[in-house]
């Protein structure tokens, strides 16, 4: 499984932190200095049935520095993967990618269930 987190974000500590103490083994990704690519976000959204949206960081600086809340509704999809790709920290994080299903944010039920998912099918 890939873990991808921000290193200072506490949330992703958190994550981290939680992945450990259940023994799982995952490779770890500096969101910020290895940004995902355009294509792994687009497939990554298509297995985790969220919308687009939920894949930013909207509590970021960033996010507000451009105006985002206002400028996404009205751009493409193309645009907001574009815009998702350029830049690590408009990204939520953390992202944990499994076999079969992405999860964006951490909450610890759902990361826990996902876990037990992973486990029974592999």
């Amino acid at each position: 499984m890939l873990f991808l987190c921000y290193p200072k974000c506490t949330t992703c500590k958190k994550a981290q932190r939680f992945l450990e103490e259940r023994g799982a083994a995952y490779t770890l990704r500096d969101i910020k200095s290895q940004n995902p690519t355009r294509e792994e976000l687009a497939a990554w959204q298509a297995r985790s049935g969220l919308p687009l949206r939920r894949f930013f960081n909207t509590s970021g600086q960033q996010y507000r520095a451009l105006g985002l809340k206002e400028r996404l509704p009205e751009m493409s999809g193309e645009e907001q993967l574009g815009l998702l790709a350029s830049d690590g920290m408009l990204v939520k994080r953390p992202i944990l990618v499994l076999r079969e299903r992405v999860l964006v944010g951490f909450r610890e039920e759902e990361w826990a269930q996902a876990l037990r998912e992973e486990a029974q099918d592999g």
